[in-house]
């Protein structure tokens, strides 16, 4: 089990997709869980499964977080409840698809309010307890994009290099005080990301070598996050394209990037 008994890991996003797998994840090994989504029916569902499949306990808390009272309404709530979270995982988040002339401000302002904001506000209120416990794991979501500047995904993978460099700097200032930080980095992973961010015509959920399912994912993620680790890339194929981005003349990686996500 990751973390103790007693407490909970909250997972943000746990309707569908990683988010899902990985609480089903928590749940699996005797851990209690928050599940935090816009979605209620969703999460009653999820947490009846969770329940009876498992014996977990399971809090539900519907929010938005795209409403930037989200984070802090989450995190007075369990604190009311005397609900103890000593593992966060960071895992919503959405992609605002096409060419940046062309889309809508009002879903990329949302976008980073959700990737970023929210996420590093939920860090810092979770944190300082699990610092004064001496103990604690997070587990931000980045993504490949993270190493990778993208055409028709520019905010997107812009939204998660901060995911990845914040996680790798914060690993870094709370080593040795007993709580780990660890950013994963998933690829393309089928979920209904691509349709929310209306890019199902994007060339690289046509690729069995690039594209994974959300519970290989979540798997991969769950085991990184035990393990400590400050940085985990999801599967083989991907973590062959971050080393190679990072030798390789950007112009060409950026080149290389638009061919693999331009629509079809």
């Amino acid at each position: 089990m990751i973390g103790s008994k007693d407490s909970y890991a909250l997972v943000t996003g746990a309707s569908s997709g990683i988010g899902y797998e990985l609480a089903r994840l928590f749940a699996r090994d005797g851990k209690n869980v928050v599940v935090v989504a816009r979605s209620k029916d969703k999460l009653e569902e999820l947490k009846g499964n969770l329940e009876k499949e498992h014996g977990a306990k399971v809090r539900v808390l519907v929010k938005d977080l795209c409403d930037p009272k989200a984070p802090q309404e989450t995190f007075s709530e369990l604190e009311r409840e005397g609900i103890n979270v000593d593992v966060l995982v960071n895992n919503a988040g959405f992609a605002v698809y096409g060419m940046f002339s062309g889309t809508n401000w009002q879903k990329e302002a949302e976008m980073i309010q959700v990737n970023i904001t929210a996420l590093t506000q939920l860090t810092k209120l979770f944190l300082k307890k699990m610092l004064e416990n001496k103990a604690g794991k997070i587990m931000n979501i980045s993504s490949v994009g993270g190493f990778i500047p993208a055409p028709w995904y520019s905010m997107y993978h812009a939204t998660k290099a901060y995911v990845l460099s914040f996680s790798e700097a914060l690993a870094n200032e709370v080593k040795g005080t007993g709580v780990s930080v660890t950013c994963f980095c998933p690829g393309v992973t089928k979920t209904l990301f691509y349709e929310r961010a209306n890019a199902e015509k994007s060339r690289a959920l046509k690729s069995r070598v690039l594209s994974t399912d959300a519970a290989t994912a979540a798997r991969l993620g769950y085991k990184a996050l035990a393990k400590g680790k400050v940085t985990a890339i999801a599967g083989l194929p991907m973590s062959l394209a971050v080393f190679f981005s990072r030798f390789a003349p950007r112009s060409l990686v950026t080149r290389m990037a638009r061919a693999t996500v331009a629509p079809t």
